[in-house]
């Protein structure tokens, strides 16, 4: 296939350009700052700049565009939370809608903080949105790739969990304190971390691409989703270190503000339904096993 992504040049959108040429798909990569190479497209988001020409013949659009949410949200980082996934969405739905002949499909990530904080209940693709910032910004952020449907395209929003990777995402963060012997459970630790290894990531979107039954909200993560005590233990059994000191919510709350109560408090228990359903199988499904694998 041929295949383009924005926001190829992120954690997820590097490794995903990579797999999918590995597997001899065509990837076109679009960028701000390109350099003229054949497999990359220049766009400016802020001046819709770009040249339509240049997006006519591909079979699919991948959008992986986003501010990292990590960080104290001021008004400020909110804001470039909101345009960068808003405003490369819209403009993405635009081009698509001016090509005469537009992609078969459209992925566009979305993230499980759709749910909010919902406890121990079980969340599913069909679950209702949560409240709070993160449900607020991912309805609108999947609405906007929504208008795709009007013009006959399979739409897809991959609803991304906690990724795990040595070489980026929550993990690669986790592992310094951990390392150190500081790691601990979070507040009580009760809340539930849905977790996927990046890995399925890349083999589920590519199982996406290549199933045309799956359309609409897409959870990525794993089978398994574990309380954060649980968590917390298994890594530091993998990588033998204590776990015991324990990092109050408190402290939290005061350090991180929403970004902490939303991102690390909010308890999410979210399962693969869909996935599952048109027979996608996990490479990876036990914590321990994985951690093991990625931190080898």
């Amino acid at each position: 296939m041929k295949i383009l992504i924005s926001g190829s040049s992120g954690f997820i959108g590097t490794a995903l350009t990579n797999h999918l040429r590995k597997n001899e798909n065509e990837v076109i990569r679009l960028l701000r700052n390109s350099t003229s190479l054949k497999n990359e497209i220049k766009w400016n988001i802020d001046n819709k700049d770009y040249n339509i020409g240049d997006f006519e013949g591909i079979d699919s659009f991948i959008n992986l565009s986003g501010e990292n949410v990590f960080g104290i949200w001021t008004k400020e980082k909110k804001r470039k939370i909101i345009d960068s996934r808003i405003n490369s969405t819209q403009l993405l739905y635009e081009i698509i809608s001016k090509l005469k002949k537009p992609p078969k499909t459209f992925i566009s990530a979305s993230a499980i903080g759709y749910y909010g904080n919902r406890g121990d209940e079980l969340l599913d693709e069909d679950s209702d949105k949560g409240s709070g910032f993160f449900p607020d910004l991912a309805e609108q952020w999947e609405n906007i790739s929504k208008q795709a449907e009007k013009l006959n395209i399979r739409v897809v929003n991959i609803r991304i969990g906690l990724v795990l990777s040595k070489d980026g995402g929550a993990l690669s963060k986790m592992l310094t304190p951990f390392k150190l012997g500081l790691g601990g459970k979070i507040a009580d630790g009760k809340m539930y971390w849905s977790w996927i290894a990046l890995d399925d990531i890349l083999a589920s979107i590519e199982f996406i691409l290549r199933n045309d039954n799956i359309k609409g909200a897409v959870n990525l993560v794993s089978t398994n989703p574990l309380k954060n005590n649980e968590f917390t233990h298994i890594l530091g059994n993998v990588i033998n270190r204590p776990t015991f000191l324990p990092v109050p919510k408190l402290f939290i709350e005061y350090l991180l503000g929403d970004m902490g109560r939303e991102a690390l408090l909010a308890s999410t228990r979210v399962v693969p339904k869909k996935l599952l359903d048109n027979g996608y199988k996990f490479k990876y499904t036990e914590l321990k096993k994985t951690l093991k694998y990625l931190l080898r």
